[in-house]
């Protein structure tokens, strides 16, 4: 193997770790062994890159917890100015209005790969506040409202690239199959919406809607999660009227300064 060769593969194992750091969930920590489990290495391996993930400011290890976390100087990259980046200002605007209208958490999550990453969440002015996912954490497509209906708008064939690839993962979350990952697509196709209640989060309704921003498949999803027992049909046939009407007032905004 060259040099040149030697050099991809351990970038590619890096963004692989940095990845599966940034896929946290309640339930499965990103300790060592689970993310060498998870990217397929040798634990040794992984802890080499790891340590220099650290090192670097990449990554950051938590004596306490003994978890990884993403590191300061990641999130300091991912501040940086640019034309992709300002793309999204708007959708984050519609963002807070659906928040703020619907009083509930709404989230931008933009599809990366195999997986959605939330990019921006704003809050609602309800006491019970729901959080499945935070700024910069990345779920698998299919997982949650945002990332399903964003692998609704995908061919057929790539969405069952993406279940066979996210099946090993599954039993992460509360009650999620291939199987009913299919399902809440072909719900999703139907409707326009996808729901998700209790699959993925325990006493979490969420619906999320695909929107074509930059691409000719959905790479953005606009998606609000609420507290279940607080969910009745009257409360999402309101909140499936707020997002859609946002969703086409930056659409016609945007379309005006083009």
């Amino acid at each position: 193997m060259t040099m040149n060769q030697d050099g991809t593969q351990a970038i590619r194992r890096a963004a692989a770790i940095l990845q599966r750091i940034a896929h946290v969930t309640e339930d499965e920590p990103t300790s060592l062994r689970r993310i060498s489990e998870s990217v397929g290495l040798p634990r040794s391996t992984a802890h080499r890159i790891l340590k220099c993930l650290t090192d670097t400011g990449l990554a950051h290890y938590d004596q306490k917890t003994r978890r990884y976390e993403i590191g300061m100087l990641s999130y300091e990259l991912g501040l940086a100015v640019t034309d992709r980046v300002l793309q999204l200002a708007p959708w984050a605007g519609a963002v807070d209005r659906v928040a703020q209208r619907a009083n509930v958490t709404t989230y931008l999550m933009r599809r990366s790969g195999m997986e959605a990453v939330c990019v921006h969440k704003a809050e609602g002015r309800q006491v019970i506040r729901v959080i499945p996912v935070d700024v910069g954490q990345r779920r698998y497509l299919g997982v949650g409202a945002g990332a399903t209906a964003l692998l609704a708008g995908l061919p057929d064939d790539t969405v069952e690239r993406v279940i066979a690839v996210v099946t090993p993962e599954l039993d992460a979350y509360s009650d999620l199959t291939p199987e009913r990952i299919r399902e809440a697509v072909a719900a999703t196709r139907a409707s326009g919406f996808a729901e998700s209640q209790g699959r993925a989060y325990r006493s979490i309704y969420g619906l999320g809607v695909g929107v074509r921003a930059h691409a000719p498949d959905p790479d953005i999803a606009i998606s609000i999660a609420a507290h279940a027992p607080e969910v009745d049909d009257r409360r999402i046939a309101e909140w499936k009227d707020i997002i859609t009407e946002e969703i086409a007032t930056t659409q016609k905004r945007l379309a005006a300064g083009a």
